[in-house]
């Protein structure tokens, strides 16, 4: 039986018996080609055998008397194994540091790693231009007291052109934060254009950017495609979804999806259904980018067309909802209730009159 081990192929007799017999070792490799071979070793872990250390070592006496013998093409100068256990392990050690890096490389050489730092950047940008309006605004209003019952009403890009016809220190600041602003959007563009490229069926059901803060919050595009349409449906409203779980709040039913045109624009009743088809279209979505990494023309479009009818179904079910409430509400309060109104009013009264007479009769007598 052979074995695969990172230094190389050993023969075992079966069940683990046997003397191991080294075959088709390479000669002395570097880190790099070790992990490579590591990478690509294809071992069944249920018949795997353990190998001693000094069976890897070169040499007799390296083997503690086991008759080992190395196959290295006849080409002694560049004997196969190792020397001792110090080499053994330093070489052992270098491997899987660079297998480590290998991974990490192939890793970030992944389109969706890199957006998902540009999406944390531009939200970074956006708390940072925020900011400094804000002080900057407070900074303009200690300067010119009278425009304290102004400003709440002024935009910001307003405020800022304001600032700018300054020459002090504040115009130069608000020059900086505007050309901040022309920054954003250009790395706002970018984000959107590269979210088209990397997730084109998530990025044609919600638009580039919402689907770039998708992926951001899920870590990954490959996380995304791995969670169930549920979470995909709340995904950036997980501190609403923790105080549901933990107290008696009502679940949130959208997160970052909210920014969908159907479903900001939906009423507060079909905003729901509305959610859950969008998570499910994006949970089937995310899995066809990662998979396959181009977008399905059918797929957009059965799932625009089914986004769609269930928004129009919701917003006639609450309209013919309303109407039917409406008219039985006027029913019972209008007529039905009136007429038992009068009856009873008018049973009451009679009783109460004819008490009243029998009073003063026996009261005469």
């Amino acid at each position: 039986m052979q074995m695969q081990y990172w230094f190389g192929d050993v023969e075992i007799g079966d069940n683990g018996e046997g003397t191991p017999r080294r075959v088709k070792i390479p000669g002395k490799s570097g880190p790099e080609d070790y992990a490579e071979r590591c990478r690509n070793i294809e071992s069944d872990m249920a018949d795997f055998v353990p190998l001693r250390v000094a069976d890897a070592i070169a040499g007799d006496s390296g083997n503690n008397g086991n008759n080992v013998n190395n196959v290295n093409n006849g080409n002694n100068d560049d004997a196969a194994g190792f020397k001792d256990e110090a080499e053994y392990f330093e070489t052992l050690r270098l491997t899987t540091i660079a297998l480590a890096e290998s991974k990490i490389k192939l890793y970030y050489t992944k389109g969706d790693i890199e957006l998902v730092q540009m999406v944390r950047v531009l939200d970074e940008m956006d708390n940072v231009i925020n900011r400094l309006i804000e002080r900057a605004t407070e900074w303009y209003i200690v300067q010119n007291p009278k425009f304290s019952r102004k400003y709440k009403s002024v935009s910001a890009k307003k405020m800022v052109d304001i600032m700018r016809r300054e020459k002090n220190s504040l115009g130069r600041l608000g020059y900086e934060i505007d050309r901040l602003s022309i920054e954003r959007t250009r790395l706002m563009r970018e984000i959107s254009d590269r979210a088209d490229i990397i997730a084109p069926n998530c990025s044609a059901l919600v638009g580039g950017l919402v689907a770039a803060r998708l992926i951001s919050r899920a870590g990954s595009l490959s996380r995304m495609a791995m969670m169930p349409a549920s979470a995909v449906q709340v995904l950036g409203a997980e501190s609403a979804l923790f105080t549901h779980l933990r107290g008696n709040t009502p679940s949130p039913k959208h997160g970052i999806i909210f920014q969908h045109r159907r479903i900001h624009n939906a009423g507060t009743g079909v905003r729901g259904k509305v959610s859950r088809v969008l998570g499910g279209k994006l949970a089937i979505a995310a899995r066809l980018d990662y998979y396959r990494g181009e977008i399905a023309p059918e797929f957009i479009e059965k799932a625009q067309e089914r986004i769609d009818y269930v928004f129009a179904a919701g917003e006639d079910g609450s309209k013919d909802e309303g109407k039917e409430s409406g008219k039985a509400g006027g029913k019972v309060n209008g007529n039905a209730g009136g007429k038992n109104d009068v009856k009873t009013e008018g049973r009451v009264n009679g009783k109460d009159e004819g008490k009243k007479k029998n009073d003063k009769r026996r009261s005469a007598e």
